[in-house]
């Protein structure tokens, strides 16, 4: 009984150092359980083969080394080095090789280790019981059991939640306890379809030219993000607070405002994405509309004029509200006499009452509107036109966000890998004509659009085909749309390549993008959407 108690254990240890895969996979989709089996149904083969493995490796473990030796101690140990060796090697092997957003060992994962090991070691205890605990039959269950792993894994997280959703909710408190205690703190609430990032950070710059601001670093948009930057990053001297607010279901601003209370709140854009846990846009404009929602009366709401859903919801606001963009007919803060370069952008800043110059290292279009939806909360809380120009000119560009990266003797980049929509990817093509040399455009496309996926990247390649000439497309799968929206607007075939990876696709810019070409990164997929 002991040693099947053992076994049992090694088996469940092996089980889970082989589910690694899996536990990422969970933690890429924030715990969440739809988007954990839509990854892995996405995934299934990569999902399957811990699985698998370990279940070849349990049979080794039962039935040959049974056969070694006969001291049922030394069978025990001999097993369990397999199993949990053999799990290791399993879960090092299937994890993905190149990981752009990396498996963390978090509190959470340890906390959800544990309650996996016991879990499943009670699991495996439970179907060996029922089918006899010696025999056939039981050594046929402890085989089957990995075969389950991803159910084994949903489960844990199950049963995790309730602990998971307390302690995140005495952080929660905490934070809220501070923000609390800063009356004299302005917090500003960030959301939109794309394009939050990119406003925080110039908001931020901006507003240093005369308050200490805070503003959530890189992508923390969620509530444990923001939870995790208020209790660690929060200092009495900022007397401001940018919160960047992301969502991919109706309800989830409505929670980060829970959390962070703005009292002004910026919409950079609406538009179809996440479509696929959102199912309708009117459904994303609901939820980004949250935010203002929220705003307490004496509240301020600034909107992107995008002539569209944006520009509709700034009409049934009914708290302030300011609206900027390029038309001087109807934007509050507009820009005049723009200019681009390889270099960098210029424009004159217009509010009405002056007309200031201001120069920029960002690029495109889209850049110069989120540049003035900023203008416009600085200008709301006391900064000079002056100051608001000189905050401008220090702007770096974000990571990963038409970010320019010159190759002295090589071919320059344009990496825009965090982009996916199809908006900012016109404004990138755009940007991508004004440089010399041959151009050339590597991309996956764009996911997570739901059944219009398809169309959206076949418009994708159809607005790629004017501004390059050669497109390489990543993923022979996803690739079909993008390369019939570029045939379609007659793109030259035998300028289009497909590759199976992004180091393939490398491959192809170094044969032939050489100095003076101009290479543009657009999008980069997330690993649970790499293909097999």
């Amino acid at each position: 009984m002991i040693l099947s108690i053992l076994h049992s254990l090694a088996a469940a240890a092996g089980c889970l150092l082989a589910a690694r895969i899996l536990l990422h996979y969970f933690q890429l989709e924030s715990y969440q359980f739809p988007g954990y089996f839509r990854t892995l149904k996405r995934n299934l083969f990569k999902s399957l083969l811990p699985g698998v493995c370990m279940a070849a490796l349990t049979a080794v473990s039962l039935f040959v080394l049974r056969r070694l030796t006969g001291n049922a101690w030394l069978r025990l140990a001999a097993a369990a080095a397999v199993l949990a060796g053999g799990g290791y090697l399993t879960g090092k092997n299937c994890s993905e090789k190149h990981a752009k957003k990396a498996f963390v060992l978090t509190a959470r994962v340890k906390r959800l280790y544990a309650v996996s090991a016991i879990v499943m070691t009670l699991v495996l205890r439970l179907a060996v019981f029922a089918a006899g605990e010696n025999g056939t039959a039981a050594d046929l269950a402890v085989i089957l059991f990995p075969l389950f792993l991803p159910a084994w894994v949903a489960l844990c997280g199950l049963l995790a939640w309730p602990v998971e959703k307390a302690i995140s909710e005495m952080y929660f408190r905490d934070a809220q306890r501070i923000l609390r205690e800063r009356s004299d703190l302005i917090r500003i609430g960030i959301t939109g379809s794309w394009g939050k990032t990119s406003v925080k950070f110039i908001l931020g710059t901006i507003l240093e030219e005369k308050y200490h601001t805070l503003v959530t670093p890189a992508s923390f948009n969620t509530p444990m993000g923001v939870t995790k930057v208020i209790r660690s990053r929060l200092e009495p001297a900022h007397r401001f607070f940018v919160a960047e607010m992301g969502a991919r279901h109706v309800g989830d601003i409505k929670e980060m405002c829970r959390l962070v209370h703005p009292r002004l709140g910026i919409l950079t854009s609406v538009g179809p994405q996440h479509l696929d846990t959102f199912k309708t846009v009117e459904r994303v404009a609901k939820t980004k509309y949250e935010l203002i929602n929220a705003l307490p009366e004496e509240g301020e709401a600034f909107f992107a004029d995008d002539h569209g859903i944006c520009a509709e919801l700034y009409e049934k606001t009914r708290i302030r509200k300011h609206l900027t963009g390029l038309d001087p007919e109807r934007d509050e803060i507009w820009a005049e006499d723009i200019r681009y370069s390889p270099e960098g952008s210029s424009f004159i800043l217009c509010t009405g009452e002056k007309r200031v110059p201001c120069d920029t290292q960002l690029l495109g279009e889209l850049n110069i509107r989120n540049i003035l939806l900023c203008a416009s909360v600085a200008l709301s809380v006391g900064l000079s036109a002056e100051q608001i120009a000189r905050g401008i000119s220090k702007i770096a560009p974000v990571e990963h966000r038409l970010q320019l990266i010159r190759h002295p003797g090589g071919p320059n980049v344009i990496d825009d890998a965090f982009n996916s929509n199809i908006r900012g990817a016109q404004q990138a093509f755009q940007v991508l004509k004004q440089f010399p040399g041959k151009r050339m455009v590597i991309t996956p496309g764009m996911v997570e659009l739901g059944d219009r996926e398809y169309e959206m990247n076949r418009e994708f390649g159809a607005a790629m085909a004017g501004c390059c000439d050669i497109a390489v497309l990543v993923g022979r799968k996803r690739s079909e749309a993008i390369a019939q929206g570029l045939k379609e607007k007659g793109f030259p075939e035998e300028s289009i390549r497909v590759t199976g990876s992004l180091e393939e696709a490398a491959g192809v810019m170094r044969e032939l993008a050489g100095a003076g070409d101009t290479v543009l990164f657009e999008n980069d997929l997330p690993d649970h959407y790499t293909e097999s």
